[in-house]
């Protein structure tokens, strides 16, 4: 027999298609009613993005491959984008395939008919010429066509088509398109021939699924109706998003019950969607197959050799996860983590219930199989699922400190709830094992309640391992010099695992950096790159990247950061046979930081999009970065209702999450604080500063956010200038350098230098104030460190537009004017031959403001004939003859 996924066997069911077709059997009038363009359903998302990607893809002579599992709308975004594009009816054909296409001949008349070639394919096959050469004399024929009219030929449902005969007529139509034609083909699975020489040429181009889903906002406008109305909440949009992870069709199925006032259920439980799963996506597989998917369902990330390993306990092997992932299933591969795979949590939430007999000895075999190869969260994890005790204990006698390594935060915690309180009572080491999950989660109070409840035996029998769990506490609350004194005792003691050591020293370098002390910092550092080379983990060598780029972020090295975190990635990524690890996601999210403060945001977008879904499936703290990331870009580009939701989201995430209100209270009212400012509501920015006041005086560090102390006083400075205090502005200003002690990380640096000239703007003028501010350009053009202009946009805004003129010109230049809105002028101060003094500077600067040369005399404690003679020199060095022709030309060039 042959296997089920094999369409080219020698005694196929193809066969008699490819010999010829019966008299009668294609009629061309029934086949042209199938020609017809799809209608854009009535409340659609508009999606300007995707329809330009799809737009820009449709070009002459080539091939735009859409490719997703059903539902993804794959139909009504093409339709959308070639609307979009111009395209209209007439240019328009649109074949869908079905199964009773596999005949040669039936496909060469539908494509006839869609080229307005009336019987050709009949003919050319009666004259004896084969398949291939009836489609060539197509083609011939289309381009030989005086003043053709540019067309789209749309092929729907290409996964229909399996007989080889008619695959090879699709190939030879992808490579022979003519000048006047373009060509889109859909399918849910990858064309089964090869099209890489025509990526070459830039005629061919693939849409994929993660393109055609929805991001968190889109699905927010997508309910915004039912929002308005109170029928949804933004809670309940948000679930929705997390459960589909922006799946179409599912979306628009929930939509649609609610709008038919349907009683209010989960989304796997809606009939709808149900109907939609167990007939659309899974109704064409076999029981077998189907229960080889709800076996993958049980395990978070599958691979084949995983799922192999599980044969013993399984009632048969009807579908490997590669396979089902061939099949157009809504299996997402894992970028950069190998052949790993997991399901869309909507189907694999279907498919769970319900549960599958021999689920627990699964579950065993899966712990045994993750132990074997060291991977001590995952072993950890499904020995909790199987209810193993004695499993769960042996594993936790075996590590601790691996646990951070290990990328399953979420699961453990989950499981946390249904663990035995006597399991805990039993195995001090459990405990350890548990204090740590509650740490690596950022619930530092339920993590020193269980090494707390240790007697004093347990205590110096594990020391160390309690020392290094404190110290990382420590530094995740934010304290630095106790986090320090705790390491160095941990390393004193003796006796922790490689791990151990490995974090004990990532936690020493994460305190020296947040104190300054970048050397010893870096030394910390190369202590943990030797630990981590002798884990022979790629996770650990990622955590030791990553730590080494903080502290480069730090110095305010911006470019060697991301060679760093690049490499780092690339070096991770070459292990191809394990689940991701969290060192991995930090490499990513402090990527997207870099790439933010250097004003990339397209790129940081990119990357957001990847890793903060990877945060937040495992309960990454790091997910608060990428919130923060986001909102900051928001705020940038003036959206500020989009960065208040988020700031909301990101509140209830840190609640859901139990997260000590530590971690994230003081980002969070900073980046409100910071949005009131941008949006001129001083007093809402006071309150926010306000509740940060006991964050400043206890002047804690975040791991993740190791400049928010000076960043926090910064903003206390913005508020006092918005309210016109310049006095107690200046007063915090320098309150700030003194608290620093001279050690100043680079970016609060700038941000200090840039309010300073701010300052000095009001104090004594512009003059004084745009020489600070050039100085602090060419600073940070070195590393193109925008953000800080970004974040001090309006107060800077006055002082930019006088002193643009005299910046450097370069990109940052540039950068800055399209940040500022402000044009690079052919001319600059530069094309002056003498240059304006600074004492001519000052007359200049009163002479605009109208002043007459007796009260510029009186003003700046001169004589008139002084002023006359600056005056003359103004002039002349200006090339003009007035006093408005001096203002005239001072502006143009900047001075004014």
């Amino acid at each position: 027999m042959k296997p089920f996924n094999d369409g080219c066997a020698a005694n196929d069911e193809f066969q008699s298609a490819n010999s010829g077709l019966q008299r009668g059997e294609l009629v061309r009038d029934l086949l042209r009613q199938r020609l017809t363009v799809p209608p854009v359903p009535e409340g659609a998302l508009s999606r300007p993005a995707l329809d330009r990607s799809i737009a820009e893809a449709v070009v002459a002579r080539g091939t735009l491959f859409v490719e997703a599992p059903c539902g993804y709308g794959k139909s009504h975004s093409v339709c959308a984008g070639l609307r979009a594009g111009g395209y209209d009816t007439d240019s328009l054909r649109w074949i869908p395939l079905n199964g009773q296409d596999n005949s040669p001949s039936r496909f060469l008349t539908l494509i006839s008919i869609a080229l307005d070639l009336p019987e050709a394919s009949d003919s050319n096959l009666q004259s004896g010429a084969s398949f291939s050469d009836a489609l060539a004399m197509m083609l011939v024929a289309l381009e030989r066509e005086a003043a053709a009219k540019r067309r789209v030929l749309v092929l729907d449902n290409v996964h229909n088509l399996g007989n080889p005969a008619v695959v090879a007529l699709l190939q030879q139509l992808v490579t022979e398109l003519p000048e006047q034609l373009s060509l889109v083909l859909m399918s849910r699975r990858a064309l089964p021939f090869e099209t890489h020489a025509l990526e070459l040429e830039n005629r061919f181009s693939r849409l994929g699924g993660e393109v055609l889903e929805f991001s968190r906002s889109e699905t927010f406008d997508f309910f915004s109706s039912l929002l308005e109305q109170n029928r949804l909440t933004s809670v309940a949009v948000d679930n929705l998003y997390d459960v589909t992870e922006g799946w179409p069709t599912p979306l628009a199925l929930y939509r649609r019950e609610i709008d038919r006032q349907a009683e209010l259920r989960p989304v796997q439980e809606t009939n709808s969607i149900e109907r939609f799963l167990k007939d659309s996506v899974l109704g064409n597989l076999t029981s077998a197959q189907r229960r080889s998917l709800r076996v993958m369902a049980e395990l978070e990330l599958c691979s084949d050799e995983l799922f192999s390993a599980l044969a013993p306990v399984m009632p048969d092997i009807g579908l490997m996860p590669s396979q089902a992932i061939e099949l157009g299933l809504p299996l997402r591969t894992m970028a950069g983590r190998g052949r790993w795979y997991r399901f869309n949590p909507l189907l694999q939430e279907w498919l769970r219930t319900p549960a599958l007999a021999g689920h627990t000895e699964r579950m065993t075999r899966a712990s045994y199989w993750f132990g074997e190869r060291e991977q001590i969260p995952e072993a950890l994890k499904y020995a909790l699922l199987a209810g193993d005790d004695e499993r769960v204990l042996d594993i936790a006698s075996e590590g601790s400190e691996a646990l951070l390594l290990g990328q399953d935060t979420a699961s453990l915690l989950k499981l946390r709830k249904s663990l035995p309180s006597q399991l805990l009572e039993r195995s001090v080491r459990l405990r350890i094992v548990y204090s740590w999950v509650h740490a690596i989660g950022g619930q530092f109070r339920q993590a020193r309640a269980l090494i707390d409840g240790l007697d004093s035996a347990e205590q110096e029998e594990h020391a160390a391992r309690i020392c290094a769990l404190k110290a990382f506490i420590l530094r995740g609350e934010g304290s630095v010099v106790p986090a320090l004194e705790m390491a160095d005792q941990a390393l004193t003691v003796g006796g922790l695992s490689t791990q151990g050591q490995l974090v004990t020293q990532m936690v020493r370098s994460s305190a020296l950096c947040a104190s300054g002390r970048f050397s010893e910092a870096r030394e910390a550092n190369r202590a943990a790159s030797r630990l981590a080379r002798e884990a022979g983990d790629s996770g650990s060598e990622a955590l030791a990247v990553y730590s080494h780029a903080r502290i480069e972020l730090g110095k305010g090295a911006l470019r060697y950061a991301e060679q760093l975190l690049r490499t780092g990635l690339d070096t991770a990524m070459h292990e191809l046979s394990r689940p991701a690890r969290i060192g991995e996601t930090r490499l990513q999210l402090n990527l997207g930081l870099v790439l933010w403060h250097q004003g990339r945001e397209r790129e940081a977008d990119r990357l957001l999009v990847t890793c903060g879904r990877h945060a937040e499936r495992t309960r990454d703290l790091g997910l608060l970065l990428a919130m923060t990331i986001r909102i900051l870009m928001c705020r940038a580009a003036g959206k500020f209702k989009d960065a208040f939701v988020w700031i909301g989201r990101a509140e209830r995430t840190m609640h859901a999450w139990q997260v000590d209100e530590a971690l994230f209270v003081p980002v969070l009212e900073a980046l409100k604080a910071s949005c009131w400012l941008a949006q001129n509501q001083v007093e809402s920015a006071a309150q926010a500063v306000a509740k940060l006041e006991p964050y400043r005086q206890a002047g804690c560090v975040p791991e993740l956010f190791p400049m928010m102390p000076g960043l926090l006083d910064c903003m206390q400075v913005r508020v006092e200038v918005a309210r016109g205090d310049v006095v107690r502005a200046r007063e915090t200003l320098q309150a700030i350098r003194a608290r620093f002690d001279g050690v100043i990380p680079w970016g609060v640096d700038l941000h200090i230098r840039l309010l300073d000239a701010v300052l000095v703007q009001e104090e004594k003028g512009a003059t004084a104030a745009l020489k600070i501010l050039v100085a602090a350009v060419a600073d940070a053009a070195r590393e193109h460190f925008i953000s800080p202009f970004a974040e001090l946009r309006s107060e800077l805004q006055p002082l930019m537009e006088k002193g643009f003129g005299q910046l450097a010109a370069g990109p940052f230049k540039e950068a800055l004017g399209r940040l500022f809105e402000l044009r690079v002028e052919s001319e600059s101060v530069d094309a002056l031959a003498e240059p304006i003094s600074d004492r001519e500077q000052g007359v200049l600067e009163l002479i605009a403001k109208g002043l007459s040369n007796q009260e510029i005399a009186d003003k700046l404690h001169i004589s008139l004939h002084t002023v006359k003679t600056h005056a003359r020199r103004i002039n002349a060095k200006l090339e003009v003859k007035s006093r408005t022709q001096a203002i005239v030309r001072a502006r143009e060039l900047g001075l004014l």
